[in-house]
């Protein structure tokens, strides 16, 4: 039989799957794409591996006692297969039971991550609007991305989504910038995933622009590979987590030396003297200077004091990236960042200003079409009750607490039943050995899942869901130019079904079927649905879409191109009053009356250089001296594909990957390829070395998102077998103002493992009773 070509997108990008006899046999990638991003093909091998799970699956003792059965061997016991009718009717009696004896905010709707490219089967859509057509749940704000950053930009510099929607692009830059100072770095490994989807990765074509263009780039992290080095950036590389003195250092140069834009700060800005006093030492007795920056940072007062002044010889754009906020006091890395630029007067000027996360995700920095795609609606939630994304463990351990965030004062609710589909806790959260005690305390646990990750091994009722390349869908991102139709390239695997067939089913039992399924659409028909409110908004701004059945047959519908590159705030500084700022003054807040009005300790009414909680000044670091950073990986999008073989090549002796400097491996006895135990307080994990002058010395660097498996200890917590990071990292809130993860505020030790080495279980499934 002839293969048949059928469009289909990720996260990673666009394909045209090639289907043999209903098998997938390649995935062709797309003919626009001028940089296709390798993950993506890993979706070929995991499609139909031995962690795939086939049918509905039921934690033995619940199965046999139900919510008696306890949470403790949650991660320990036999699963048991069971019919999807079974399956359903457990869940849907579980619902009701919970919503009617403790009431709905007693759900928690747990759904975050990457779960889905696609504008219909995207998990946190079905989830909440399942939810919310039985009476809500309690759900979770913001992102583990940049949670500090999503909550204090707002306070200073005006509404999140404009900002993120006007985000000065790379043409711009490339053409009118003499300086881009990144704080943080400009990981292109980042750029090769887009939430929502990709049809042409941009990234590396900008940064060889860059290159071409002699644009002069400073690197400002304590790893080299943050910025590529065929730009030939200049590297500085600071003790982590103090990007914030740095800047401060810099800002005091400019005011001190008068390089600050004086006309600038007074017509667009409020707050300056407020700051100025804290700057110079007038307020607390100490000038933030050069010196007093290089004591903290490592970086030597000369250096900070040429770069300010070469930052304001010319047009310089700052970036910062979303990382920075992922560190105790992390809101501060943005809020100095803006500073800063308001300082240098270039906000809204081309080239000029400040940004965040580029190359962060491929789309930011993209000067491409844009278009705000229509997504599933979600109803509304009746429930009131939410927290901070990050702050799951402690919701779980402590029902009845509460905590600041925002301005406002958080209660937490007693959750009896946690609802999780799209995501996984287990590879987001910190401190993993918290979150498995704070896992227990529920009644109940139901999960979605593809695969048996951690987080379905950690629950009581587990739910096949399909891949991808299972359905049908609709991939759109705001920051691509590309609609594309993603067809299901091959029937579902076993028993799997569609998180949308899969609430319906259940909405059915709860009497909610024709409310949750618009009296009865099915996948097509809410594609079309969504397809055709996306052409009317398109209509509004004068683009013409095809019929949806031509555009399915056609694959993908490209957005041309704005002629004009963006650039950030430039309405805002051409007349401030007729475009004035979403903020109480309607300027760029240095000083903030509203967040001082809160009177956080750890989050005062402008930026502040804070001391973390674990740094290598601090006295932690006498026990623990090497500084822990736990960035994203190079080989897939947080932990999705992790069970690949495009991931595992790249891991040494079964483990994730630490890098260590040369120094430092000499004085521990550690050769390139040794099995080591990376350990703190907290917890312990096993890894891979790779030695290299990549990292600033007394600094490690250990990607995110290998599966936790837990090997048990006597009288200890566990280890981590395969080297998931977030065993060590720390499960406390940026401040009061965010509650956002400080996972890069962490400190551990490194030995050689000696004895042997246990063997890996993260890819092999749990006991499977087939007969119920």
């Amino acid at each position: 039989m002839a293969s048949t070509l059928k469009t289909t997108a990720s996260h990673w990008g666009t394909y045209l799957a090639e289907v043999e006899n209903g098998n997938l046999v390649a995935l062709h990638d797309f003919d626009a794409d001028p940089d296709p991003s390798a993950i993506g093909q890993a979706q070929l091998d995991t499609l139909n591996d031995p962690c795939r799970i086939s049918a509905p699956m039921v934690r033995k003792s619940y199965l046999e006692n139900g919510p008696a059965a306890g949470g403790k061997a949650r991660g320990r016991e036999p699963f048991v297969a069971v019919s999807w009718d079974i399956a359903e009717e457990l869940v849907a009696e579980e619902l009701d039971r919970v919503r009617k004896r403790y009431g709905n905010e007693s759900i928690y709707a747990g759904c975050y991550g990457w779960a889905s490219a696609g504008r219909f089967h995207h998990a946190k859509s079905q989830m909440h609007r399942f939810m919310n057509c039985i009476g809500g749940a309690t759900v979770s704000v913001d992102t583990y991305s940049f949670a500090a950053g999503e909550v204090i930009l707002p306070h200073i510099i005006g509404n999140l989504h404009k900002l993120f929607g006007s985000m000065t692009t790379w043409p711009s830059i490339i053409e009118h910038s003499e300086l881009l100072v990144a704080f943080g770095g400009l990981a292109l490994k980042n750029g090769q995933v887009n939430a929502g989807g990709a049809g042409r990765h941009l990234q590396r074509d900008y940064m060889k622009s860059v290159a071409r263009s002699g644009l002069r780039i400073v690197n400002i992290s304590p790893l080299r590979s943050d910025v590529e080095p065929f730009i030939k950036p200049e590297w500085l590389a600071p003790v982590p987590n103090t990007d914030v003195a740095i800047m401060l250092g810099l800002a005091h140069t400019l005011f001190e030396e008068g390089l600050d834009d004086g006309v600038f700060l007074g017509r667009y800005c409020t707050g300056y003297d407020h700051f100025t006093k804290y700057l110079t030492g007038t307020s607390d007795g100490r000038a933030k200077d050069a010196e007093w920056a290089a004591s903290i940072s490592g970086i030597p007062a000369r250096t900070i004091r040429e770069l300010a002044r070469d930052m304001a010889s010319g047009r310089t754009m700052i970036t910062v990236a979303w990382s920075l906020t992922r560190q105790d006091h992390g809101e501060q890395t943005f809020w100095m960042g803006v500073v800063l630029a308001a300082m240098l007067g270039q906000i809204g000027l081309p080239g000029g200003g400040v940004g965040f996360g580029y190359s962060a995700t491929n789309g930011i920095g993209s000067h491409l079409g844009q278009l705000r795609w229509e997504a599933l609606e979600q109803g509304t939630n009746s429930v009131d009750t939410y927290i901070p994304v990050a702050r799951i463990a402690d919701l779980l351990l402590n029902p009845g607490a509460q905590i600041d965030y925002n301005g406002k004062r958080l209660t937490y609710p007693d959750i009896k039943l946690i609802y999780w589909a799209g995501g996984n806790p287990f590879h987001h959260h910190q401190d993993l050995n918290r979150l498995v005690k704070a896992w227990q305390r529920p009644e109940t646990i139901i999960v979605h899942e593809p695969w048996w990750t951690a987080t379905a091994r950690h629950s009581d009722i587990v739910l096949p869901a399909t891949t991808t390349l299972e359905r049908n869908d609709l991939a759109a991102s705001a920051r691509d130019s590309y609609l594309v139709a993603m067809h299901q390239v091959v029937k579902p695997f076993g028993e799997c079904r569609n998180d949308y067939d899969i609430f319906r089913g259940i909405a059915g039992r709860l009497g909610e079927e024709e409310a949750y399924s618009a009296e009865g659409r099915d996948e097509m028909a809410w594609l079309r649905h969504l397809y055709d409110l996306s052409a009317q908004r398109a209509a509004e701004k004068s683009i013409e879409m095809p019929r949806f059945q031509d555009f399915w047959e056609e694959g993908t519908f490209e957005l041309k191109a704005s002629s004009t590159p963006t650039v950030m705030l430039s309405d805002f500084r051409s007349d401030p009053d007729a475009f004035p700022l979403d903020t109480p003054s309607g300027c760029i807040e240095i000083f903030s009356e509203t967040i001082d009005s809160f009177a956080y300790q750890d989050c005062p009414g402008h930026p502040v250089w804070m001391e973390p909680s674990e740094w290598l000044r601090g006295e932690k670091s006498e026990s623990f001296p090497l500084h822990l950073i736990s960035n994203q990986p190079t080989v897939r999008l947080h932990s999705q594909l992790d069970n690949s073989a495009y991931s595992r090549k790249h891991k040494i002796g079964d483990r994730e990957v630490i890098v260590l400097h040369p120094d430092d491996a000499t004085i521990r006895g550690i050769n390139d390829g040794d099995i080591v135990r990376v350990f703190n307080e907290r917890g312990e994990c096993l890894a891979g070395a790779r030695v290299s002058e990549g990292v600033r010395r007394s600094v490690v660097q250990m990607p995110t998102g290998a599966w936790y498996d837990p090997e048990p200890r006597e009288g200890l917590p566990p280890v981590c077998k395969h080297g998931n990071p977030n065993i060590l990292t720390l499960d406390k809130g940026t401040s009061k103002l965010a509650q956002g993860p400080s996972a890069l505020s962490c400190l551990v030790e490194v030995a050689r493992y000696e004895g042997d080495v246990p063997d890996v279980m993260a890819f092999t499934p749990p006991e499977i009773i087939e007969d119920a």
